[in-house]
């Protein structure tokens, strides 16, 4: 459960995260490109990682591939869905220089069903060094993901509830 923008609890434990820079928003009024992070309850969706920097084992992870992507533009069929890369629309690339992508997990946000322009790739993936804000998503260091992953399967929600 997420329950500031630097707190995140799993079980007994409190790990440092970060969220969006824009802050929380509730969920009804989440808008594409707003920097904030949707107040709720989110499945975690099978995900990725980056084969060439992390060897995982994990049944909700896949290695990623070069070509991956998720759409962003609201006015596109394939808006807020993994798409292949070159596509028509705006995306962004899942293959990333940084490491924040290195373990991704999608979440339920703005999925059944998709609104155009109310939020997409809203991910929980892993922070930069120095913790600043995401666009809109949940992340965490590496070492506490790693951590974790025993403890995620396709039960796993992640409730983002700031006190």
């Amino acid at each position: 459960m997420v329950t500031s923008s630097q707190s995140l609890r799993v079980g007994d434990r409190t790990l440092r995260c970060t969220v969006g820079r824009g802050g929380f928003v509730a969920e009804a009024e989440k808008r594409e490109g707003d920097l904030k992070t949707p107040i709720g309850s989110y499945a975690l969706w099978t995900g990725w990682y980056r084969p060439d920097r992390v060897t995982l084992q994990h049944p909700m992870l896949h290695p990623m591939e070069k070509e991956q992507g998720w759409c962003d533009a609201p006015a596109d069929a394939d808006y807020n869905q993994p798409v292949t890369l070159p596509h028509a629309a705006s995306c962004e690339t899942l293959w990333r220089d940084d490491a924040a992508y290195d373990i991704l997990f999608p979440t339920s946000h703005n999925q059944s069903p998709v609104i155009p322009g109310h939020g997409s790739a809203i991910f929980f993936h892993l922070a930069q060094p120095d913790y600043r804000g995401t666009e809109g998503c949940v992340a965490i260091a590496k070492t506490d993901m790693l951590a974790i992953l025993p403890d995620i399967t396709p039960d796993s929600r992640l409730v983002i509830q700031p006190e």
